[in-house]
């Protein structure tokens, strides 16, 4: 997917959509911005690029027909939000060659309680596919360089995601979830069943965590590292919990910052970035550290 690292990937959308005034506090929550403002999410994408991001991530990881049709807005509206998505990443990659990820969120996030941060959604294993599948299907049919299968909370949700992904298979992924603590997925199982699990497909290219706590970060890759060989993959939010009401309560960038050198000792590390709470500024200090 991109050449031996490791190498710096951008950080948070929605929050950097924030800071540039944006109120998200609506159930498509980033979607909205992609559909009505694609100009400002190609602006956040490309400050990531000048800070030095190889890797960017789309604007997708919100948009699903159900989402849509929740908000009032039509399926087809659903599917060239994804589309689009993908086009964005690319118009503000230039030639530069920098490389497009189309962000596949979990199922969780159309459920807007924050349930990407706990799994066990209670539906089956036939509906996680064929969500995942109407979704896996339009984007790549939008050409993204990668798929970057994230925020997953639980092994099951997996199991079903990699089913769906065998129906684009010649797209490369990688697979990052959200944990409970340095050991466990926010379900609860094992961090090393997500290696496990990603062994298994070959079109999964790296495993790691997104969305957690920068302190989660050192534990759950060696984790992961002990369990498999797959490269490694890490963007932590910038800390504190998530409120479905009020958002991110207690985050403070600078943990990441302190933690960076250690993140970026460890073995195997191929993509290091941010998630929620962490900026531009950030991810430049991760790519000068790669030189």
């Amino acid at each position: 997917m991109v050449a031996a690292g490791p190498h710096a990937i951008d950080g948070g959308l929605a929050s950097e959509l924030e800071r540039r005034g944006h109120d998200l506090a609506d159930t498509l929550w980033s979607a909205r911005i992609l559909a009505d403002q694609p100009a400002e999410i190609r602006a956040v994408h490309e400050s990531y690029i000048a800070a030095g991001a190889r890797v960017i991530v789309t604007a997708s990881y919100q948009v699903s027909r159900d989402g849509f049709a929740a908000a009032g807005r039509s399926s087809a509206s659903a599917d060239d939000a994804l589309r689009s998505s993908v086009r964005i990443a690319r118009d503000a990659v230039g030639g530069r060659g920098v490389l497009v990820a189309a962000s596949v969120g979990p199922y969780g996030a159309i459920l807007h309680d924050g349930s990407e941060y706990r799994g066990r959604y209670g539906v089956s294993r036939e509906r996680l596919i064929d969500f995942h599948a109407e979704r896996l299907r339009v984007l790549a049919e939008a050409g993204p360089d990668a798929l970057a299968i994230e925020t997953i909370p639980d092994v099951d949700e997996i199991d079903a995601l990699l089913e769906a992904l065998a129906e684009v298979p010649h797209l490369p992924a990688w697979l990052t979830v959200t944990c409970a603590d340095p050991a466990h997925t926010s379900a609860g199982q094992p961090l090393a069943e997500v290696m496990v699990a990603g062994g298994e497909s070959t079109q999964i290219v790296a495993v790691g965590v997104n969305c957690t706590a920068p302190d989660n970060v050192a534990g759950a890759l060696g984790q992961l590292a002990a369990a498999g060989d797959l490269p490694l993959i890490a963007y932590p939010n910038a800390g504190g919990d998530w409120d479905p009401d009020r958002g991110w309560l207690g985050a403070a960038e600078g943990r990441a910052v302190d933690l960076i050198d250690e993140w970026c000792g460890m073995p195997r590390l191929a993509l290091l970035g941010g998630c929620c709470g962490v900026g531009p500024q950030t991810i430049r200090q991760i790519s000068d550290r790669f030189g």
